[in-house]
């Protein structure tokens, strides 16, 4: 597929997502970093964004909880251009019954070619980059020129 150009405003959409045991990193890491986050706009899963929004006062546009769509509701928005960084503490040791779901959330945040954090360190990276707070242009799959090739 060809590849077209998408912008980053300087504010971000960022997603916040976090599995049960990695729920308290992602809060510790949320506090620690709120004066960075406080000029982007914040979405998350359920459960972690009203756990984030309740313990740093940042306002979170909360999905549904990871299980019942939460995580397919995040992978929506990346498909439609409106995630720009993907946050996800992910727990690699244990699996959850949603699985899948996150396979796919991880394969659409690849495909949309945004950047995604799967722990502190890469997180940490993330957020401190100059990219991070300013305008970015991203290369992602031209869908429109794509379906025009096949309408042909």
């Amino acid at each position: 597929m060809e590849l077209t150009t998408r912008t980053m405003a300087t504010a971000k959409n960022i997603a916040l997502i976090a599995h049960d045991h990695c729920k308290i990193s992602l809060l510790t890491w949320s506090k620690k970093h709120k004066n960075l986050l406080k000029k982007h706009h914040l979405y998350a899963t359920g459960t972690t964004g009203n756990l984030i929004q309740n313990e740093t006062g940042l306002p979170v546009t909360n999905m549904l909880s990871g299980p019942m769509g939460g995580d397919q509701q995040i992978g929506s928005l990346i498909s439609e251009g409106k995630i720009d960084v993907l946050i996800f503490f992910w727990d690699p040791l244990n699996s959850v019954p949603h699985d899948p779901d996150v396979k796919a959330l991880l394969r659409l945040a690849t495909v949309w070619n945004i950047p995604v954090a799967t722990n502190l360190a890469s997180a940490d990276f993330i957020v401190s980059s100059p990219l991070f707070s300013e305008s970015v242009s991203i290369q992602v799959p031209d869908y429109q020129n794509y379906l025009n090739e096949r309408l042909k």
